[in-house]
């Protein structure tokens, strides 16, 4: 589950560099530089995919990756207020990915 975790994260990360559009549209417009958001949490989400793998940094890159579940998550809220933010996303998918958030808090804190 952690090697999934980690590949989930690092995959996440380099996404938003190969469809920063995509990630742009979620963050909330009253945010200043967007583009600078995107890709400094593109490059967070690879740097702790990476560290969750070696057992030394693995405890202090779940934390990290919990840090950045709380701090993308007004991009989440807002997609959902936005209602899909001009994406094609059914709302019952939008309202699910807000406590599913959570559930990625956690599985991130088995290994803190």
């Amino acid at each position: 589950m952690l090697t999934l975790m980690a590949i989930f994260y690092i995959f996440a990360g380099i996404m938003h560099f190969v469809r920063p559009a995509f990630f742009l549209k979620i963050v909330p417009p009253r945010l200043p530089y967007p583009k600078a958001i995107v890709y400094s949490s593109g490059v967070a989400e690879i740097v702790l995919g990476v560290l969750l793998f070696p057992l030394a940094t693995r405890s202090l890159a779940a934390w990290g990756v919990i840090l950045l579940l709380l701090a993308v998550f007004p991009a989440n809220i807002y997609q959902f207020l936005a209602k899909g933010a001009g994406m094609k996303i059914p709302m019952w998918a939008l309202a699910l990915r807000l406590p599913l958030q959570f559930v990625l808090m956690y599985w991130a804190y088995l290994y803190t």
